[in-house]
């Protein structure tokens, strides 16, 4: 007893510590108070220097975010005619210096959304809106990659590369991009994962960066410390790139945010998804224009970024610049101090029709009502020093001629080591690197099954007693019948080391798909999501198989058949949910063997050990478990059927 006790508290320590590590890994309160530690002494001084924000539109400059626009000839007939007038009216109406588009500019799937195509007519439609809007005349348009711009490329040169073509940059790779003003330069860096070749779907939804890539981003990076801020963008979010040593969210720490896609709210479940690194960094992902027609609109004020997430014909837009909200302070890189020396509430005022009011008021009181200086700012005075400890929350209603109203609201404090933490499932989404998590979940679980296995067909019987026997019984039944151990052994070697098929994983290329990685035209990607689709085949199908021919053994040796252990009274039930699940697992896999067929085609549906072998394997041991002879069992596994 005293042993059990000694067990259960060490074990209860080992979970409370590994508890603690991964609130503290994802607690971003104290990620600020890192970055308040890294502040050299040429940031401290930046921070209290003027100029300060007050009543004259000077030191500032906004630009546009949008993502995952998926211009597409099968779907949505609305997407291209929202998207010109967003270019047309909406940046007409914002005038951005600068608009980054960041990846997944079209959609490039068949008709039935399971293969992957690049059409030309997609990108011809996404350059036409471009160029009847003029957009490229009136802002400075940054148009980059995203993973399905690269699917079904072999080469950056191939002539399915339509991005070289039709895009408004036209840069292949990562780039740095210097914005000048009169009052100082801001780089731009784009971290371009891409995978090159470029597979179908699925197998690029991870990003990828080589070491040579990494050096490069190194090197925009030194560049960019001469620049009064950097903004880092991409495609993918940083836990879904694969990233050599030091890692990329280690390269962008002097950044004061990296701008992404790709992760399209998740199907509405996280329609906000913002975090901190642990340098300081905010990572902040947009939602997608595809369905939800979001767009970002940003500013330095000062140099200071605010933000506000906005969808697209939703009037007006507002973005308060100064006092910053609270919660993206980034006090390593931003000179914050500059806030507690301003002279005025500083508003950035949207609209297609004249904008008839702006109040302001700070904690419930009325400030005053903010006047227009000159083009989208509205001002109102204030005394900063009254605010000057704790938490306090500004709102702004605006009131256009159309008599539409908008109400913005975002805490602030003065204090640059008080501010509120982001989510811990959003957290959870952006910082952890998810291939990592999905490469041991696999090689436990492959492990695990296994490694079962082979310890039951390896140990000696002994007699078992209790809830648990019939269990022990059908392991050593399965384990000890040739056809079924082996047949399970070689599918989940194959699963965990073998080659899944092969196939035209890019059209015209063929290559072989592993757990570890897809092999295409000479090149190794390095397994990511193949990792979490091999989680899914174990968890789904791989092991519930074991299960399934386990119980049915089980129910074999006690003397029942197919038919009869239906007829029993109180089993019924139970015996046809188990069929049930076990009919509905074969078909899912058979499904999985039609869109391998339908993304890679017929010779990858055929050489296919753990899609379309392993269907017809399931099938024959499924039909031998209740069909074939019953297993021989030794006298000690007798003894315990009979107990």
């Amino acid at each position: 007893m005293l042993r059990v006790f000694v067990v259960l508290v060490l074990v209860g320590l080992l979970l409370a510590s590994l508890a603690t590590w991964v609130m503290d890994s994802y607690d971003t309160t104290l990620h600020l108070k890192r970055s308040l530690g890294q502040v050299n002494g040429g940031n401290a001084a930046k921070t209290t220097g003027p100029p300060y924000p007050g009543g004259e539109l000077s030191n500032i400059f906004w630009f546009v975010q949008v993502s995952d626009i998926h211009i597409s000839r099968f779907r949505d007939p609305r997407r291209i005619p929202d998207f010109e007038k967003f270019c047309t009216e909406t940046i007409d109406v914002i005038k951005p210096s600068i608009v980054l588009a960041t990846g997944d500019l079209t959609d490039a799937k068949t008709e039935n959304k399971v293969g992957s195509l690049q059409h030309e007519v997609e990108w011809q439609a996404y350059h036409n809106v471009l160029k009847r809007s003029r957009v490229l005349e009136r802002t400075k348009w940054i148009d980059i990659r995203g993973n399905h711009d690269a699917f079904n490329i072999a080469s950056l040169e191939s002539v399915n590369n339509y991005y070289r073509k039709y895009s408004a940059a036209q840069k292949v790779g990562s780039f740095h991009y210097i914005h000048t003003a009169p009052f100082g330069n801001y780089s731009f860096i784009c971290a371009d994962a891409t995978l090159t070749p470029g597979p179908k779907r699925p197998y690029n939804f991870f990003g990828i960066l080589r070491q040579d890539q990494m050096t490069q981003l190194a090197t925009f990076q030194a560049e960019s410390h001469s620049s009064n801020q950097t903004i880092w963008f991409g495609h993918y979010t940083t836990s879904t790139i694969i990233s050599p040593s030091p890692g990329i969210r280690d390269l962008m720490s002097s950044a004061v945010a990296y701008l992404c896609g790709h992760l399209h709210t998740l199907g509405g479940l996280m329609p906000v998804l913002h975090t901190r690194h642990s340098s300081g960094t905010l990572e902040l992902e947009l939602g997608d224009w595809m369905d939800n027609r979001r767009y970002r609109v940003l500013a330095f004020d000062h140099d200071l970024l605010s933000f506000v997430d906005l969808t697209f014909d939703e009037w007006p837009a507002v973005l308060i610049t100064n006092p910053k909200e609270a919660l993206y302070m980034s006090p390593g890189v931003e000179p914050l101090g500059r806030v507690r020396s301003s002279t005025h509430i500083r508003i950035l005022v949207f609209s297609v029709a004249p904008i008839r009011e702006v109040h302001v008021t700070v904690d419930g009181s009325p400030l005053g009502i903010a006047y227009p200086v000159e083009g989208p700012l509205y001002v109102v005075p204030w005394d900063p020093s009254v605010f000057s400890s704790g938490l306090h929350t500004i709102s702004v209603m605006v009131e256009d001629a159309a008599e539409r109203v908008k109400i913005r609201e975002q805490q602030f404090t003065l204090e640059e080591d008080l501010t509120p933490s982001f989510g811990f499932v959003q957290s959870f989404i952006l910082l952890t690197d998810h291939y990592i998590l999905g490469r041991i979940g696999f090689l436990t679980l492959v492990l695990f099954n296994i490694g079962l296995l082979m310890v039951f067909r390896f140990q000696r019987p002994v007699v078992c007693r209790g809830a648990l026997s019939p269990v022990y019984t059908s392991l050593h039944l399965v384990s000890k019948t040739d056809s079924f151990y082996y047949s399970l052994v070689l599918f989940n070697l194959f699963t965990a080391l073998g080659p899944w098929f092969i196939g035209e994983v890019i059209d015209g290329q063929s290559g072989a798909c592993f757990a570890f990685g897809v092999f295409v035209d000479g090149h190794f990607l390095e397994g990511s999501l193949t990792y979490v689709v091999g989680l899914l085949q174990l968890i789904f199908f791989n092991i519930p198989l074991n299960c399934y021919l386990c119980w049915s053994l089980h129910l074999r040796c006690r003397g029942s058949t197919l038919a009869t252990h239906l007829c029993r009274s109180g089993c019924r039930r139970w015996a046809l949910l188990v069929h049930l699940g076990m009919l509905l697992l074969l078909l899912w896999q058979a499904y999985s063997c039609y869109f391998l067929l339908e993304a890679y085609g017929l010779l990858a549906f055929f050489l296919s050990p753990v899609r379309t072998w392993a269907l017809l394997l399931s099938l024959l041991l499924v039909y031998r478990a209740w069909k074939g002879p019953i297993p021989h069992l030794s006298s000690d596994i007798k003894a315990s059927l009979a107990s």
